[in-house]
């Protein structure tokens, strides 16, 4: 039988059950205070943070940018909107991931257009 990876929330509740057994229940109280948050913090019903809410404005001017002038390639969406590559490449691909655009290469040059269908 494979042994199951330590998650940080595993090992919060193994703390907590040997906090209590040890008589530090103060501790144990605060791990599970912690297990709280972490809960809190995966559940994904936390609020986009401002940077998020502006990336979502200039996803949908990428996306309109490469609809209204065809293939591009991260590095040419980065300048035209003046930001890095790197950042131009990741909003790229949530837009793949959210099926808007397509991931293709062509003689190892990696571009991005609108999805079939879309």
């Amino acid at each position: 039988m494979a042994e199951e990876r330590m998650t940080y929330g595993r090992a919060l509740e193994t703390a907590i059950k040997v906090c209590n057994t040890e008589g530090f229940e103060d501790v144990a109280n605060r791990l599970e205070e912690l297990r709280t948050q972490l809960a809190k913090r995966n559940s994904g019903s936390h609020k986009p943070t401002k940077t998020q809410k502006e990336n979502e404005f200039l996803k949908e001017d990428i996306w309109a940018f490469v609809s209204e002038n065809g293939a591009k390639r991260a590095m040419n969406v980065g300048a035209y909107f003046g930001i890095t590559g790197q950042k131009a490449s990741a909003l790229l691909k949530q837009l793949v991931d959210a099926g808007r655009l397509e991931k293709y290469t062509e003689k190892g040059v990696t571009y991005f257009r609108v999805a079939e269908g879309v």
